[in-house]
């Protein structure tokens, strides 16, 4: 069942993040750690590791479905080591990488317009070990998951993004195909949307 908690921790995560602002751990070393992941594995590796919970927290609140994430997580990486050289450096990594996640996505969808299931979310382990802490944030994931499918996928799209896949507004937009200011505020207005379902369904409760 949605509640308020659901809700908190889009708000939590906006709090953080409020322009969307990626760690710099994350992206200091990844233009080089790329170039040499087309001839070096381990440097594949390090970017995997790097950007794996980032890609399973998008795929999973976007699916709702627990073994849906980690299939469209595993397809995301793998496409995205099949096709390292063909990245050039003209963006950032994540960019590059969060758009091979999102074409994943579209292609998910077309192939199965079946509405996802989330009965799996409390038996299905995720691709990480997990604490208690993080099992019961995975499962509110997966009931935001829930409200994104309620508001214009554009919308929904560009929250996953930058509260889930951690992106900044300038990641994001290279992703989307939009301007930094069009993002923040679909961003906006998406939070606004899941406020606004939440004090719905709530009075309906």
């Amino acid at each position: 069942m949605l509640n308020c908690t659901t809700l908190s921790l889009v708000f939590h995560l906006f709090s953080a993040h409020p322009q969307g602002k990626a760690s710099s751990s994350f992206t200091s070393d990844e233009l080089e750690l790329a170039r040499r992941a087309a001839h070096d594995p381990d440097a594949f590796t390090e970017l995997y590791h790097r950007y794996l919970a980032r890609v399973y927290r998008y795929h999973l609140a976007r699916t709702g479905h627990v073994q849906e994430a980690e299939d469209l997580t595993a397809q995301t990486f793998l496409t995205a080591f099949e096709s390292i050289s063909s990245f050039r450096g003209k963006g950032r990594f994540s960019s590059w990488l969060f758009g091979i996640a999102s074409h994943k996505l579209a292609d998910h969808y077309r192939r199965s317009r079946l509405e996802s299931s989330l009965d799996e979310a409390e038996q299905v382990h995720s691709p990480l070990p997990l604490p208690e802490e993080a099992v019961a944030q995975r499962l509110d994931l997966a009931r935001v998951a829930r409200l994104l499918k309620l508001i214009s996928p554009e919308r929904a799209e560009a929250l996953v993004l930058c509260l889930f896949g951690g992106l900044s507004l300038a990641e994001a937009a290279q992703v989307l195909g939009k301007s930094e200011a069009a993002v923040k505020m679909l961003v906006h207005r998406g939070l606004c949307d899941l406020q606004e379902r939440l004090a719905v369904h709530l009075e309906v409760a």
